[in-house]
């Protein structure tokens, strides 16, 4: 990647290269003319049933994608370059156990770019243009749970998404009615029967498995200890900085969506015991269980 496909102006706005046309988020025509641009960058149909998005040190799914198509996001106009390490940066198209998938390799953060989580989301509408009906959605999280291990894998059955309660929903300011029902309901955003496949899944493959609830902050710091024992009064088993916002757009999109997070630390929640976390334990504990979590996606899409 050249310097040129990472200018920033000193506010962190998001300043597409010259030869980019300039993106609204919130534009339904924008979109189509993303969706253009990235077809005319290749000479075959694009199409896909299945979207997937890596979270971070999970690129590795990715990698599992035959026959890809790889497109740099710094080609795709709207989408901004991944600055945080573990996020490759790449749209892929190809398939999975003969299912034809489009996966990110990389996520934008709401934090990245000034919680305009409209934008951040920009891929998973970009995604439903090319056919997908079903979105796998993973992240690193720290674990709430006391019984979670390093290394864990936990199935996302509700979210609790704090930008949103803060003001900051991908949907507000959406007045195209192409885009779909504004009053999205999140009632089984994680649906229950992909969930019940999942779990038959991890239990042929004998792998420990959990189900809960995922809390997303804006970050980028991580959580005090009181700010965690908030999440896991209200219900939280683990927390992190993404995934929300993207199952949020999917759901409007009538995308059916899985999650899961991989539990690369876990949170502290006694202000008396100070725990150093740092980013790259995270991408760390993500490198030593990437494998398995890749191997688990690819079955799941197999019994799809």
């Amino acid at each position: 990647m050249v310097a040129s496909d990472m200018l920033h102006s000193n506010n962190n706005t998001h300043v597409p290269p010259p030869d980019h046309p300039v993106i609204n988020p919130k534009n339904y025509d924008d979109l189509l003319t993303v969706v253009s641009a990235i077809r005319a960058q290749v000479d075959v149909p694009l199409e896909a049933e299945i979207g997937i998005i890596c979270g971070s040190g999970l690129g590795v799914i990715g990698d599992q994608v035959e026959n890809p198509i790889v497109i740099p996001y710094s080609k795709i106009p709207g989408f901004p370059v991944t600055n945080v390490p573990g996020h490759k940066g790449n749209l892929l198209f190809g398939t999975i156990a003969g299912k034809k998938v489009v996966c990110m390799q990389g996520r934008f953060h709401p934090y990245e770019h000034q919680m305009n989580t409209a934008l951040c989301a920009l891929p998973v509408r970009v995604m439903h243009q090319f056919g997908i009906k079903t979105m796998i959605v993973s992240n690193a999280a720290g674990g709430i749970n006391k019984n979670f291990q390093y290394g864990d894998l936990m199935l996302i059955k509700d979210h609790i998404f704090l930008p949103g309660l803060a003001g900051h929903s991908p949907l507000i300011g959406l007045k195209d009615p192409r885009y779909g029902r504004l009053f999205t309901s999140l009632h089984d955003a994680y649906n229950k029967d992909l969930r019940n496949l999942a779990i038959a899944v991890a239990n042929a493959k004998k792998m420990r498995l959990f189900e809960g609830v995922f809390v997303m902050s804006g970050g980028p710091q991580y959580e005090s200890p009181a700010e965690v024992n908030m999440f896991k009064t209200v219900g939280a088993d683990a927390l992190g900085m993404s995934t929300c916002h993207e199952v949020i757009v999917a759901r409007q999109c009538g995308i059916t969506c899985l999650g899961f997070s991989l539990i690369t630390n876990i949170a502290n929640l006694n202000v008396e015991n100070s725990v150093e976390v740092s980013h790259a334990e995270v991408l760390e504990t993500a490198k030593e269980a990437g494998e398995r979590a890749s191997s688990f996606v690819c079955d799941i899409i197999a019994n799809m």
